[in-house]
Protein backbone atom coordinates (compact mmCIF):
# COMPACT_ATOMS: atom_id res chain seq x y z
CA UNK A 1 0.00 0.00 0.00
CA UNK A 2 2.80 2.23 0.54
CA UNK A 3 3.24 2.80 -3.11
CA UNK A 4 -0.36 3.67 -4.06
CA UNK A 5 -1.43 6.88 -5.12
CA UNK A 6 -2.18 9.28 -2.51
CA UNK A 7 -4.35 12.83 -2.98
CA UNK A 8 -5.08 15.57 -0.66
CA UNK A 9 -8.08 16.09 1.17
CA UNK A 10 -9.94 19.00 2.76
CA UNK A 11 -12.39 17.92 5.75
CA UNK A 12 -15.36 20.80 5.41
CA UNK A 13 -18.51 21.39 7.23
CA UNK A 14 -21.95 19.99 7.12
CA UNK A 15 -24.89 21.49 6.09
CA UNK A 16 -26.35 21.22 9.52
CA UNK A 17 -23.36 20.29 12.04
CA UNK A 18 -24.40 17.56 14.83
CA UNK A 19 -22.86 17.97 18.58
CA UNK A 20 -23.47 15.44 21.36
CA UNK A 21 -23.66 16.25 25.14
CA UNK A 22 -21.57 13.88 27.11
CA UNK A 23 -21.96 14.21 31.02
CA UNK A 24 -24.21 16.84 33.12
CA UNK A 25 -25.81 17.32 36.27
CA UNK A 26 -27.73 14.26 34.98
CA UNK A 27 -24.80 11.67 33.91
CA UNK A 28 -21.42 10.89 34.10
CA UNK A 29 -19.05 11.52 30.86
CA UNK A 30 -18.71 8.44 28.27
CA UNK A 31 -15.40 7.91 27.15
CA UNK A 32 -14.95 8.61 23.10
CA UNK A 33 -14.10 4.92 21.89
CA UNK A 34 -16.87 3.61 23.63
CA UNK A 35 -19.12 6.57 21.67
CA UNK A 36 -17.19 6.09 18.71
CA UNK A 37 -17.91 2.62 18.46
CA UNK A 38 -21.73 2.65 19.44
CA UNK A 39 -22.63 5.21 16.66
CA UNK A 40 -19.07 4.66 13.92
CA UNK A 41 -19.17 8.40 13.15
CA UNK A 42 -17.37 11.23 15.05
CA UNK A 43 -19.58 14.11 15.80
CA UNK A 44 -18.56 18.07 14.98
CA UNK A 45 -18.63 18.86 18.97
CA UNK A 46 -18.93 17.10 21.94
CA UNK A 47 -20.37 18.94 24.50
CA UNK A 48 -19.54 19.36 28.44
CA UNK A 49 -21.01 21.24 31.51
CA UNK A 50 -19.59 22.59 34.35
CA UNK A 51 -19.80 25.19 36.55
CA UNK A 52 -17.37 28.57 38.14
CA UNK A 53 -18.05 29.91 41.42
CA UNK A 54 -14.86 30.16 43.09
CA UNK A 55 -15.84 32.81 45.93
CA UNK A 56 -18.07 30.52 47.44
CA UNK A 57 -16.51 29.14 50.54
CA UNK A 58 -17.93 25.54 49.83
CA UNK A 59 -16.25 25.73 46.37
CA UNK A 60 -15.08 23.29 44.69
CA UNK A 61 -17.71 20.97 46.11
CA UNK A 62 -19.95 19.82 44.01
CA UNK A 63 -23.40 21.86 44.65
CA UNK A 64 -25.39 19.15 45.60
CA UNK A 65 -22.60 17.25 47.96
CA UNK A 66 -22.24 20.18 50.40
CA UNK A 67 -23.36 19.60 53.75
CA UNK A 68 -26.86 21.24 54.60
CA UNK A 69 -29.77 20.61 56.89
CA UNK A 70 -32.14 22.22 53.77
CA UNK A 71 -33.75 19.16 51.30
CA UNK A 72 -33.83 20.10 47.89
CA UNK A 73 -36.42 20.05 45.90
CA UNK A 74 -35.61 20.81 42.83
CA UNK A 75 -32.80 20.38 40.10
CA UNK A 76 -30.87 23.91 40.84
CA UNK A 77 -32.35 24.32 44.54
CA UNK A 78 -28.46 24.83 45.48
CA UNK A 79 -25.90 27.30 46.42
CA UNK A 80 -24.95 27.58 42.67
CA UNK A 81 -25.50 25.17 39.90
CA UNK A 82 -24.89 21.30 40.03
CA UNK A 83 -22.62 20.71 37.85
CA UNK A 84 -19.37 19.25 38.39
CA UNK A 85 -16.92 22.20 39.20
CA UNK A 86 -14.38 23.74 36.55
CA UNK A 87 -11.40 23.23 38.16
CA UNK A 88 -9.12 25.00 36.58
CA UNK A 89 -9.21 29.44 36.62
CA UNK A 90 -7.94 30.22 40.10
CA UNK A 91 -7.71 26.30 40.98
CA UNK A 92 -4.62 26.18 37.94
CA UNK A 93 -5.73 22.34 37.95
CA UNK A 94 -5.65 21.84 34.66
CA UNK A 95 -4.93 18.52 34.31
CA UNK A 96 -8.06 17.50 35.83
CA UNK A 97 -11.50 18.11 34.80
CA UNK A 98 -12.63 18.94 32.25
CA UNK A 99 -9.37 19.60 30.91
CA UNK A 100 -8.66 15.69 30.83
CA UNK A 101 -12.23 14.83 28.99
CA UNK A 102 -11.26 18.12 26.35
CA UNK A 103 -7.88 16.27 25.17
CA UNK A 104 -9.40 13.11 24.66
CA UNK A 105 -12.11 14.76 22.65
CA UNK A 106 -9.93 16.24 20.67
CA UNK A 107 -7.44 13.30 20.37
CA UNK A 108 -10.49 11.56 18.83
CA UNK A 109 -10.87 14.36 16.00
CA UNK A 110 -13.63 16.79 17.44
CA UNK A 111 -14.26 20.01 18.94
CA UNK A 112 -14.55 20.49 22.13
CA UNK A 113 -17.94 22.94 23.26
CA UNK A 114 -17.84 23.88 26.79
CA UNK A 115 -20.91 25.22 28.55
CA UNK A 116 -19.54 27.44 32.01
CA UNK A 117 -22.12 28.88 34.35
CA UNK A 118 -20.13 31.35 36.07
CA UNK A 119 -20.98 33.35 39.08
CA UNK A 120 -22.08 37.06 36.87
CA UNK A 121 -20.34 39.42 40.04
CA UNK A 122 -16.51 37.90 39.09
CA UNK A 123 -14.57 40.59 36.87
CA UNK A 124 -12.79 40.57 34.20
CA UNK A 125 -9.85 39.96 36.30
CA UNK A 126 -11.24 36.52 37.58
CA UNK A 127 -12.13 35.62 33.99
CA UNK A 128 -8.63 36.16 32.32
CA UNK A 129 -7.37 32.78 33.97
CA UNK A 130 -10.49 30.91 32.40
CA UNK A 131 -9.26 32.15 29.11
CA UNK A 132 -5.54 31.05 29.30
CA UNK A 133 -6.74 27.69 30.28
CA UNK A 134 -8.36 27.60 27.02
CA UNK A 135 -5.88 28.87 25.14
CA UNK A 136 -4.78 25.40 23.93
CA UNK A 137 -7.91 23.90 22.67
CA UNK A 138 -7.62 24.82 19.19
CA UNK A 139 -10.84 26.45 18.00
CA UNK A 140 -13.12 25.71 21.43
CA UNK A 141 -17.14 26.94 21.12
CA UNK A 142 -17.90 28.30 24.71
CA UNK A 143 -21.57 28.87 26.16
CA UNK A 144 -21.82 30.98 29.68
CA UNK A 145 -25.06 31.74 31.29
CA UNK A 146 -26.65 29.57 29.27
CA UNK A 147 -30.80 29.61 29.17
CA UNK A 148 -30.44 33.20 30.36
CA UNK A 149 -34.02 34.81 30.13
CA UNK A 150 -34.72 31.56 32.09
CA UNK A 151 -35.32 31.77 35.99
CA UNK A 152 -34.15 28.36 37.30
CA UNK A 153 -30.62 28.42 37.22
CA UNK A 154 -28.46 29.48 40.79
CA UNK A 155 -26.81 32.88 39.12
CA UNK A 156 -30.32 34.41 38.07
CA UNK A 157 -30.86 34.65 41.70
CA UNK A 158 -27.64 36.78 42.59
CA UNK A 159 -27.98 39.38 39.45
CA UNK A 160 -30.78 41.20 37.34
CA UNK A 161 -31.29 40.14 33.98
CA UNK A 162 -29.33 43.36 32.66
CA UNK A 163 -26.26 42.39 34.54
CA UNK A 164 -26.61 39.15 33.53
CA UNK A 165 -26.63 40.39 29.88
CA UNK A 166 -23.59 42.83 30.84
CA UNK A 167 -21.35 40.09 31.94
CA UNK A 168 -22.04 37.77 29.01
CA UNK A 169 -20.48 41.33 26.85
CA UNK A 170 -17.76 41.49 29.46
CA UNK A 171 -16.95 37.31 28.47
CA UNK A 172 -16.97 38.07 25.15
CA UNK A 173 -14.56 41.35 25.08
CA UNK A 174 -11.97 38.85 27.88
CA UNK A 175 -12.16 35.61 25.30
CA UNK A 176 -11.93 37.43 22.05
CA UNK A 177 -8.59 39.64 23.86
CA UNK A 178 -7.25 37.05 25.54
CA UNK A 179 -8.36 33.69 24.08
CA UNK A 180 -8.69 34.37 20.39
CA UNK A 181 -9.44 30.36 19.41
CA UNK A 182 -12.76 30.72 21.90
CA UNK A 183 -15.55 31.16 19.79
CA UNK A 184 -18.42 32.55 22.21
CA UNK A 185 -22.11 31.03 22.51
CA UNK A 186 -24.97 32.69 23.71
CA UNK A 187 -27.74 30.66 24.64
CA UNK A 188 -30.91 33.17 25.07
CA UNK A 189 -34.66 33.27 24.97
CA UNK A 190 -37.06 32.56 21.80
CA UNK A 191 -39.58 34.23 20.05
CA UNK A 192 -42.82 34.99 21.62
CA UNK A 193 -46.06 34.80 18.90
CA UNK A 194 -47.71 36.77 21.32
CA UNK A 195 -45.56 40.12 21.27
CA UNK A 196 -43.56 39.26 18.25
CA UNK A 197 -40.24 39.47 19.59
CA UNK A 198 -37.55 37.30 21.07
CA UNK A 199 -37.85 37.05 25.13
CA UNK A 200 -35.76 39.96 26.62
CA UNK A 201 -34.81 40.90 23.52
CA UNK A 202 -33.89 44.77 24.70
CA UNK A 203 -31.64 43.37 27.46
CA UNK A 204 -30.13 41.38 25.60
CA UNK A 205 -29.11 43.01 22.18
CA UNK A 206 -25.79 44.14 23.18
CA UNK A 207 -25.16 40.61 24.10
CA UNK A 208 -26.71 39.83 20.82
CA UNK A 209 -24.50 41.82 18.72
CA UNK A 210 -20.99 41.01 20.50
CA UNK A 211 -21.32 37.03 20.51
CA UNK A 212 -20.43 34.62 17.78
CA UNK A 213 -23.13 32.14 18.12
CA UNK A 214 -26.68 32.73 18.56
CA UNK A 215 -28.06 29.94 20.27
CA UNK A 216 -31.35 28.56 22.20
CA UNK A 217 -32.01 25.62 24.05
CA UNK A 218 -35.42 23.79 23.82
CA UNK A 219 -36.77 20.45 24.12
CA UNK A 220 -39.31 18.58 22.74
CA UNK A 221 -40.51 17.21 26.04
CA UNK A 222 -39.31 17.73 29.03
CA UNK A 223 -39.74 16.81 33.00
CA UNK A 224 -37.76 19.32 34.96
CA UNK A 225 -38.89 17.42 37.83
CA UNK A 226 -36.94 14.72 37.79
CA UNK A 227 -35.47 12.98 39.62
CA UNK A 228 -37.87 14.57 42.28
CA UNK A 229 -40.79 13.32 41.40
CA UNK A 230 -42.42 10.47 38.29
CA UNK A 231 -44.00 12.11 35.47
CA UNK A 232 -47.18 10.64 35.01
CA UNK A 233 -50.38 11.78 33.65
CA UNK A 234 -52.43 14.79 35.27
CA UNK A 235 -49.41 15.91 36.47
CA UNK A 236 -47.53 19.22 36.24
CA UNK A 237 -43.72 19.31 36.39
CA UNK A 238 -43.45 17.94 32.75
CA UNK A 239 -44.40 19.25 29.31
CA UNK A 240 -44.73 18.16 25.88
CA UNK A 241 -45.01 20.17 22.87
CA UNK A 242 -46.08 19.55 19.25
CA UNK A 243 -42.88 18.99 16.76
CA UNK A 244 -44.01 21.21 13.70
CA UNK A 245 -44.90 24.17 16.34
CA UNK A 246 -41.36 24.06 17.65
CA UNK A 247 -39.45 24.02 14.56
CA UNK A 248 -41.55 26.91 13.52
CA UNK A 249 -40.50 28.73 16.70
CA UNK A 250 -36.78 28.31 16.22
CA UNK A 251 -37.07 29.59 12.67
CA UNK A 252 -38.95 32.89 13.85
CA UNK A 253 -36.39 33.15 16.15
CA UNK A 254 -33.80 33.25 13.69
CA UNK A 255 -35.51 35.23 11.29
CA UNK A 256 -36.25 37.60 14.58
CA UNK A 257 -32.65 37.86 15.62
CA UNK A 258 -31.56 38.90 11.82
CA UNK A 259 -33.93 41.61 11.94
CA UNK A 260 -33.20 42.81 15.49
CA UNK A 261 -29.38 43.21 15.05
CA UNK A 262 -29.21 43.68 10.98
CA UNK A 263 -26.57 40.64 11.62
CA UNK A 264 -26.12 37.30 9.94
CA UNK A 265 -24.51 34.65 12.63
CA UNK A 266 -24.82 30.92 12.97
CA UNK A 267 -27.54 29.83 14.95
CA UNK A 268 -27.11 26.54 17.35
CA UNK A 269 -30.06 24.88 19.09
CA UNK A 270 -27.46 23.81 22.08
CA UNK A 271 -29.70 21.58 23.61
CA UNK A 272 -32.39 19.32 21.33
CA UNK A 273 -34.07 15.73 22.75
CA UNK A 274 -37.76 14.45 23.86
CA UNK A 275 -37.70 13.41 27.39
CA UNK A 276 -38.19 9.24 27.58
CA UNK A 277 -40.17 9.98 31.20
CA UNK A 278 -42.74 12.15 29.06
CA UNK A 279 -43.11 10.64 25.73
CA UNK A 280 -42.09 6.65 26.20
CA UNK A 281 -38.78 5.31 24.35
CA UNK A 282 -40.59 4.70 21.12
CA UNK A 283 -42.34 8.37 20.78
CA UNK A 284 -38.92 9.86 21.87
CA UNK A 285 -37.40 8.59 18.87
CA UNK A 286 -40.23 9.45 16.48
CA UNK A 287 -40.33 12.91 17.57
CA UNK A 288 -36.25 13.41 16.87
CA UNK A 289 -36.60 12.04 13.72
CA UNK A 290 -39.17 14.32 12.40
CA UNK A 291 -37.48 17.31 13.51
CA UNK A 292 -34.28 15.79 11.61
CA UNK A 293 -36.11 15.02 9.24
CA UNK A 294 -37.60 18.79 8.83
CA UNK A 295 -34.46 20.11 8.75
CA UNK A 296 -33.09 18.24 5.96
CA UNK A 297 -36.01 19.23 3.81
CA UNK A 298 -36.20 23.05 4.47
CA UNK A 299 -35.65 25.16 1.50
CA UNK A 300 -34.28 28.00 3.31
CA UNK A 301 -32.00 26.47 6.01
CA UNK A 302 -31.73 28.25 9.34
CA UNK A 303 -29.58 26.17 11.31
CA UNK A 304 -25.64 25.39 11.10
CA UNK A 305 -26.31 22.54 13.91
CA UNK A 306 -27.80 21.37 17.01
CA UNK A 307 -26.64 19.29 20.27
CA UNK A 308 -28.35 16.24 20.72
CA UNK A 309 -28.78 16.18 24.77
CA UNK A 310 -27.53 13.49 25.34
CA UNK A 311 -25.61 10.51 24.92
CA UNK A 312 -26.35 8.44 28.02
CA UNK A 313 -28.55 9.69 30.79
CA UNK A 314 -29.48 9.22 34.57
CA UNK A 315 -32.78 10.00 33.41
CA UNK A 316 -34.27 8.97 30.24
CA UNK A 317 -33.36 12.24 27.57
CA UNK A 318 -30.10 9.87 25.82
CA UNK A 319 -29.61 7.45 23.73
CA UNK A 320 -28.32 5.62 26.29
CA UNK A 321 -30.19 5.23 29.87
CA UNK A 322 -27.35 4.73 32.53
CA UNK A 323 -27.98 1.20 34.53
CA UNK A 324 -28.77 2.16 37.48
CA UNK A 325 -27.09 -0.69 39.09
CA UNK A 326 -23.58 0.33 37.17
CA UNK A 327 -23.08 3.65 35.97
CA UNK A 328 -20.51 2.78 33.55
CA UNK A 329 -22.93 0.92 31.51
CA UNK A 330 -25.65 2.49 29.48
CA UNK A 331 -29.02 0.63 28.46
CA UNK A 332 -29.65 1.53 24.60
CA UNK A 333 -33.05 3.09 23.58
CA UNK A 334 -34.62 3.01 20.10
CA UNK A 335 -33.60 6.42 19.77
CA UNK A 336 -30.31 5.56 19.74
CA UNK A 337 -30.45 3.55 16.45
CA UNK A 338 -32.77 6.22 14.56
CA UNK A 339 -29.83 8.65 15.54
CA UNK A 340 -27.16 6.77 13.95
CA UNK A 341 -28.87 6.59 10.74
CA UNK A 342 -29.52 10.45 10.74
CA UNK A 343 -25.68 11.30 11.85
CA UNK A 344 -24.36 8.61 8.83
CA UNK A 345 -26.40 11.21 6.27
CA UNK A 346 -24.56 13.18 4.27
CA UNK A 347 -26.39 16.18 5.37
CA UNK A 348 -25.53 15.80 8.73
CA UNK A 349 -21.55 15.27 7.32
CA UNK A 350 -19.14 16.50 7.14
CA UNK A 351 -18.11 16.82 3.45
CA UNK A 352 -14.35 15.40 2.15
CA UNK A 353 -13.30 17.12 -0.70
CA UNK A 354 -10.49 15.36 -2.74
CA UNK A 355 -7.72 17.25 -3.82
CA UNK A 356 -4.32 16.82 -5.59
CA UNK A 357 -1.50 14.07 -5.77
CA UNK A 358 0.84 14.01 -2.63
CA UNK A 359 3.70 12.68 -2.25
CA UNK A 360 5.58 11.47 1.42
CA UNK A 361 6.65 12.68 3.56
CA UNK A 362 3.23 14.50 3.66
CA UNK A 363 2.34 17.42 6.05
CA UNK A 364 -1.16 16.88 7.71
CA UNK A 365 -3.46 20.12 9.09
CA UNK A 366 -5.61 19.52 11.94
CA UNK A 367 -7.83 23.02 12.45
CA UNK A 368 -11.03 21.40 13.54
CA UNK A 369 -13.55 19.37 12.94
CA UNK A 370 -15.00 21.70 10.02
CA UNK A 371 -11.57 22.32 8.50
CA UNK A 372 -8.63 20.48 8.37
CA UNK A 373 -6.04 18.89 5.57
CA UNK A 374 -5.54 15.11 5.28
CA UNK A 375 -4.93 12.30 2.51
CA UNK A 376 -6.83 9.10 1.02
CA UNK A 377 -5.77 6.44 -0.91
CA UNK A 378 -8.58 4.08 -2.84
CA UNK A 379 -8.27 0.57 -2.15
CA UNK A 380 -10.85 -1.40 -4.04
CA UNK A 381 -12.39 -4.34 -2.45
CA UNK A 382 -13.03 -7.37 -4.24
CA UNK A 383 -15.80 -9.00 -2.17
CA UNK A 384 -16.73 -8.94 1.43
CA UNK A 385 -13.72 -9.63 3.16
CA UNK A 386 -13.20 -11.68 6.46
CA UNK A 387 -10.31 -9.00 7.55
CA UNK A 388 -9.58 -5.92 7.26
CA UNK A 389 -6.66 -4.26 8.66
CA UNK A 390 -4.37 -1.62 9.11
CA UNK A 391 -0.87 -1.82 10.24
CA UNK A 392 1.24 0.47 11.94
CA UNK A 393 5.27 0.22 11.94
CA UNK A 394 7.91 1.57 14.41
CA UNK A 395 7.63 5.02 12.16
CA UNK A 396 4.16 5.52 12.58
CA UNK A 397 3.68 3.38 15.71
CA UNK A 398 3.52 6.90 17.85
CA UNK A 399 1.03 8.33 15.70
CA UNK A 400 -2.64 9.94 16.68
CA UNK A 401 -4.43 9.65 13.92
CA UNK A 402 -8.08 9.50 12.56
CA UNK A 403 -9.79 7.41 9.79
CA UNK A 404 -12.77 7.84 7.25
CA UNK A 405 -13.27 4.87 5.85
CA UNK A 406 -16.92 4.16 3.78
CA UNK A 407 -19.06 6.79 6.13
CA UNK A 408 -17.62 5.35 9.50
CA UNK A 409 -14.55 6.68 11.11
CA UNK A 410 -12.19 4.58 13.06
CA UNK A 411 -9.45 6.12 15.40
CA UNK A 412 -5.76 4.98 16.04
CA UNK A 413 -4.12 6.04 19.83
CA UNK A 414 -0.47 6.52 19.86
CA UNK A 415 1.13 3.05 21.00
CA UNK A 416 -1.51 1.14 19.04
CA UNK A 417 0.01 -1.11 16.35
CA UNK A 418 -3.44 -2.56 14.62
CA UNK A 419 -6.67 -1.24 13.53
CA UNK A 420 -9.42 -3.72 12.67
CA UNK A 421 -12.04 -2.27 9.83
CA UNK A 422 -14.15 -4.83 9.74
CA UNK A 423 -16.96 -3.58 12.00
CA UNK A 424 -17.82 -1.51 8.76
CA UNK A 425 -18.34 -4.63 7.12
CA UNK A 426 -20.37 -6.24 9.68
CA UNK A 427 -22.82 -3.35 9.63
CA UNK A 428 -22.68 -2.99 5.39
CA UNK A 429 -21.87 -6.61 3.73
CA UNK A 430 -20.63 -6.65 -0.12
CA UNK A 431 -22.68 -9.22 -2.02
CA UNK A 432 -20.88 -12.01 -3.55
CA UNK A 433 -19.02 -11.36 -6.22
CA UNK A 434 -19.40 -7.36 -5.82
CA UNK A 435 -16.51 -5.49 -5.74
CA UNK A 436 -16.40 -1.79 -4.33
CA UNK A 437 -13.87 1.07 -4.42
CA UNK A 438 -13.48 2.46 -1.23
CA UNK A 439 -11.54 5.78 -0.20
CA UNK A 440 -9.45 5.94 2.64
CA UNK A 441 -8.91 8.78 4.48
CA UNK A 442 -6.93 10.14 7.28
CA UNK A 443 -6.06 12.74 9.87
CA UNK A 444 -3.90 13.74 12.22
CA UNK A 445 -5.93 15.22 15.65
CA UNK A 446 -3.24 16.66 18.24
CA UNK A 447 -1.33 13.57 19.91
CA UNK A 448 -1.60 15.19 23.39
CA UNK A 449 -5.73 16.66 22.62
CA UNK A 450 -3.47 20.24 22.92
CA UNK A 451 -1.91 22.60 20.29
CA UNK A 452 1.04 24.74 20.97
CA UNK A 453 0.35 28.50 21.96
CA UNK A 454 3.60 29.65 20.40
CA UNK A 455 2.17 31.53 17.45
CA UNK A 456 -1.51 32.66 16.05
CA UNK A 457 -1.23 30.04 13.78
CA UNK A 458 -0.30 27.46 16.41
CA UNK A 459 -3.83 28.47 18.31
CA UNK A 460 -6.37 27.16 15.54
CA UNK A 461 -3.68 24.11 13.51
CA UNK A 462 -1.72 22.00 14.68
CA UNK A 463 0.77 20.28 12.11
CA UNK A 464 1.97 16.60 11.66
CA UNK A 465 4.25 15.13 9.35
CA UNK A 466 2.87 11.90 7.77
CA UNK A 467 5.98 9.81 6.81
CA UNK A 468 4.05 7.20 4.84
CA UNK A 469 0.95 5.28 4.67
CA UNK A 470 -0.11 1.83 6.97
CA UNK A 471 0.04 -1.12 5.45
CA UNK A 472 -3.54 -2.55 4.69
CA UNK A 473 -4.12 -6.61 5.13
CA UNK A 474 -7.38 -7.64 2.82
CA UNK A 475 -8.52 -11.14 3.26
CA UNK A 476 -11.41 -12.97 1.00
CA UNK A 477 -11.28 -16.23 3.29
CA UNK A 478 -10.80 -17.55 6.64
CA UNK A 479 -7.02 -18.12 7.58
CA UNK A 480 -7.92 -21.92 8.41
CA UNK A 481 -10.84 -23.81 8.58
CA UNK A 482 -11.47 -27.48 8.07
CA UNK A 483 -15.28 -27.14 7.08
CA UNK A 484 -17.82 -24.47 6.95
CA UNK A 485 -20.73 -25.06 9.31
Amino acid sequence: MEKMKANSVLLKPAQCALDLGVGSERALYVNQDYILRKLGKVHRGISLMYTYYPKEKEWPTRASLIPTDKKATGAWDYPYEDYFPYLGGVLGRTDDEPFNFMKEIRQHGQDVVLTLTIDPTLTEEDLIPIAKDLLPYGRILLRVNHECTGSWFCYTKRASYQQIADFYVLVCKVMHEHAPNVKMILCAGMYENATGKIEMEDIFLEAFKVTDYWSFDQYLALHWGWPFDVAKKGGNSFACYDVDEVYERSRKTVERLKLLTGMDKPVLMSELNADGDVTGPYEQSNMMRHFMELLEKEENPWLSGFTLYQFRDDGRLGLEITDPNNKDVGIEQPILGMYKKQLHKPFFSQPIESGSEVSFPCKLRWGSSEDSEGVEVSIKVEKNPHFAELYFDEELIDANLMFEFGGYWFYKAPGVKCIDLMSYFFENPLEDDCSKEFKLRIFAPPATGKNSTDSKDSLFNYYYDLPKLPKIRIEYEPVSITKKY
